[in-house]
């Protein structure tokens, strides 16, 4: 068997493992321990483990927040969640985020199964559960930091340790959290434990104040529109002869002539008379992809934090890479989801990210004239243009929209004054956001370190990085 990434292993050894694991990644994925380092299994860790419930969602703010699946960014919990579940004070009780929790997902994509982030409450969001899709740890804190214990299964030791438990099927990968508790984690010195605990706290303040400028640039903009506490009609009924209807936009569905869209275009008109398409500033682009590189930076739809704006992505190899992959990006680009528009999956290409590659489920936009692409989509992502998308939903199991109908969205011209404000205010909350992307980052590498070569370089690299602020 010289030469074969292969592994002998007996019947008995198999016994050990909690689900009898046969399958050869299980065995032939090499794993790196420290021996200068102490080992211990997860479940040793933990005072508590629980999987999260299973309800009914709905989002109408009915019921109490819940966390999803892919409301994890970063190796933090998103500061909002798009929906909720009613359910019994009881189950509230039983199921409620407490500050420091860890949240495991246990069921996504292959590339996302196993994020991991913590739960810290905050004034912008009222308290939380978590669905069954996700496993809360609570670590012993006494032996790991929450803090911790994130870093460890978010760096790159931890995630081989994941992947080569998870087990996929047709859409879907499972991680058994039993098995996540089987992993033998390095315990770090308290030192740098408590270390990377400052960075958490320091990152989650960051973005807390990333929040407030993004927010007031979304309140400045919608007074500057006249929709600060605009209330459209909420009457059912529309009606329309066949040459309003069918005759001028070809259109036989009822839900297109929902008078609040006209609403809309005339509340904002009466404010803001100059009003262009979009296409008049931005144009559409899409690239053909020739796959000559090795790897590539994919992002799709949940890999857009519908909260703050931001976006993630995973790195695939080219055979990786699903057939939606369509088009190549750059920075200073817009995405603009067309599939389930009305939850604000839109977002700034804000950095250099060579080669990323993103879904086709996007409607990707490029300036080709003087508008500001903060202004964009601070305007795509208000309550108001997120509904108003709908009107040319043309899906059937959920929305979905055209790139023709991104491009021809009106939007209004507004004074330069108003632009500069809109586009300071986001700027600095996207360089608050970078600020604490980073600390999580170096965490992060510093417990690489550690793993990697000892403790002792991990503190000098911990002092490196405290001198440079």
């Amino acid at each position: 068997m010289s030469g074969l990434e292969a592994v002998e292993v007996r019947l008995s050894e198999l016994a050990i493992n909690k689900d009898f694991r046969i399958d050869s990644p299980f065995h032939t994925t090499q794993l790196k321990q420290n021996v200068s380092l102490k080992y211990m299994r997860i479940e040793n860790c933990l005072l508590e483990s629980q999987y999260g419930i299973s309800r009914a969602m709905n989002e109408d703010g009915i019921g109490y927040p819940i966390y999803r699946m892919n409301e994890i960014t970063n190796m933090l919990c998103d500061l909002h969640v798009n929906k909720c579940a009613d359910i019994s004070v009881n189950d509230f009780e039983k199921f409620r985020l407490n500050s420091g929790d860890v949240l495991f997902n246990r069921t996504n994509s292959y590339e996302w199964v196993g994020r991991t982030g913590v739960y810290y409450p905050n004034e912008i969001s009222t308290p939380m559960i978590f669905a069954s899709y996700l496993v809360r740890f609570v670590p012993d804190t006494t032996k790991i930091f929450a803090e911790y214990l994130t870093v460890f299964l978010s760096c790159k030791y931890g995630i081989t340790e994941l992947r080569r438990r998870a087990r996929q099927s047709i859409n879907q990968t499972n991680i058994n959290p039993e098995e996540v508790k089987e992993i033998e984690i390095p315990v770090l010195s308290t030192s740098i434990q408590k270390w990377i605990q400052e960075q958490f706290h320091k990152a989650h303040l960051l973005r807390l104040d990333a929040e407030k400028f993004y927010t007031s640039a979304e309140s400045f903009l919608l007074s500057a529109l006249g929709l600060s506490d605009f209330e459209p009609s909420q009457d059912p009924i529309a009606i329309k002869t066949l040459s309003e209807s069918l005759g001028t936009s070809g259109r036989l569905d009822a839900e297109y002539y929902q008078r609040k869209y006209e609403d809309y275009l005339q509340c904002i008109t009466t404010h803001n008379p100059n009003f262009i398409a979009t296409n008049t500033v931005f144009n559409r682009v899409h690239t053909s992809l020739d796959k000559t590189q090795e790897f590539y930076p994919y992002t799709e739809i949940g890999d857009v934090n519908i909260g703050d704006g931001s976006f993630t992505f995973n790195v695939l190899s080219a055979e990786e890479l699903p057939a939606n992959a369509k088009t190549q990006v750059q920075k200073g680009d817009v995405l603009v989801s067309k599939v389930r528009p009305n939850r604000g999956a839109v977002t700034i290409i804000d950095r250099n990210v060579p080669n990323l590659i993103v879904s086709g489920a996007f409607t990707v936009l490029r300036p080709k004239a003087d508008y500001p692409i903060e202004t964009l989509v601070v305007l795509f992502r208000t309550p108001i243009y997120k509904d108003w998308f709908l009107k040319w939903n043309v899906g059937t199991s959920y929305p979905v929209i055209k790139d023709e109908d991104v491009l021809n969205m009106p939007i209004p011209l507004f004074s330069p004054s108003i632009h500069k404000r809109i586009v300071s205010n986001v700027q600095r909350s996207f360089t608050l956001r970078r600020r604490s992307e980073h600390l999580l980052d170096i965490a992060k590498q510093a417990v690489e370190i550690a793993i990697e070569e000892n403790e002792t370089k991990a503190l000098t690299f911990i002092e490196n990085q405290n001198r440079c602020r």
